[in-house]
């Protein structure tokens, strides 16, 4: 019956990863520019019980990860990045919290959400206007 929606597919898999990529860098963009950020959020990291330098390393995975996806270049090797960082985040921030969040406690709902946007980029490839389908590496 909606079999025509099915040459839609490369649009939703553009939505995807254009949507990811934007999310990505706005949250990259707040723990690396603003000054102290990234000091910051490093400490936050270190509190949680993890290596300083993961915290740099999520920071700008964020950040130059989420650039990648926009652009659709390394695509899936962007999205499994932000699928990692997410991963990490629900299980060492907000996992407590459960899936809603209480008190304020922070659910996983938002993060979970991501996660399953990353994983099926990685799954998907970039869709439409990708720069690895335009130079012949769709399957990056």
């Amino acid at each position: 019956m909606f079999t025509w929606l099915d040459r839609l597919q490369p649009f939703g898999a553009l939505v995807l990863r254009l949507v990811l990529g934007v999310i990505m860098v706005a949250h990259g963009y707040t723990k690396i520019i603003p000054k102290g950020a990234l000091y910051s959020f490093t400490q936050n990291v270190a509190h949680l019980g993890m290596p300083m330098w993961l915290g740099y390393v999520a920071a700008f995975t964020e950040f130059f990860g989420g650039m990648l996806l926009i652009l659709g270049l390394l695509t899936r090797l962007a999205a499994l990045g932000a699928a990692i960082d997410m991963g990490v985040a629900i299980v060492k921030v907000h996992l407590h919290g459960g899936l809603t969040g209480h008190g304020n406690a922070p659910g996983f709902e938002y993060p979970l959400a991501l996660f399953a946007i990353a994983l099926m980029v990685v799954f998907t490839g970039g869709g439409l206007l990708a720069i690895d389908q335009a130079i012949g590496r769709g399957k990056l």
